[in-house]
Parts: C-alpha cells; structure tokens; sequence
C-alpha cells in the first residue's frame, strides 16, 4: 500500500471537507445564516484541497482523487437523504454502494 497512515488521515480528513461545501451551500439556502454558510462552503473547499494535495505526495493521483470523490459523493448522498429527505431509492441507494465499493478496489488493489 503506497502512501503512510498521515497521508491517509489526510485524505479522509479531505473526504469529509468535501462534504462540507455542499452541505454548507444547501444550508445557506434552508437557513437565515446565508453568508454564514457560504463562508463554511468555502473554508470547507479550502482545505479539502489542502488536504488533498498534501495526501498527493505520497498516494497516487488516482487513487486519491477516486477516494476524495467517492467519500465526498457518498457521504453528501446519505447526509441529504438523512437530513434534507432526498429520495431513497433502491437505484440510488445502489449506485452509492457502487461508489464506495469502487472507492474500495482501488485503495486494496494498490
């Protein structure tokens, strides 16, 4: 497995960073805080990047790009169908699985 444990936490600290700016966009839209959440938007894509490029240095491009951008699809998915009451469908919820079991090949097949 290429990449050390840092490299790693870095890369799923910016998953979770890639889920917060468009969760951020969605509550400057629902809530009374606009500019507030435009601004968690925007430091969320901040360091997502961040993250991002330092886990780079040591994890293939590809593999981190498909990890940050399948944890971040993922998650964002379940965060509007637990929080916002997106549709739920077996063809969604399908496709969500495929994500992150593809996020998963590429990290095992290193």
């Amino acid at each position: 497995m290429s990449g050390g444990l840092g490299a790693w936490l870095c890369l799923l600290a910016a998953s979770v960073f890639e889920i917060g700016w468009p969760l951020g966009f969605k509550l400057s839209q629902t809530t009374g805080q606009r500019w507030l959440w435009i601004a968690v938007a925007l430091l969320c894509m901040a360091l997502s990047g961040w993250l991002l490029w330092l886990a780079q240095r040591s994890i293939p491009i590809g593999t981190a790009y498909a990890v940050w951008t399948g944890i971040g699809a993922a998650g964002t998915f379940a965060i509007g169908v637990l929080c916002f009451g997106d549709a739920a469908t077996v063809g969604r919820l399908l496709g969500a699985f495929l994500i992150l079991a593809g996020v998963v090949l590429l990290k095992i097949s290193g």
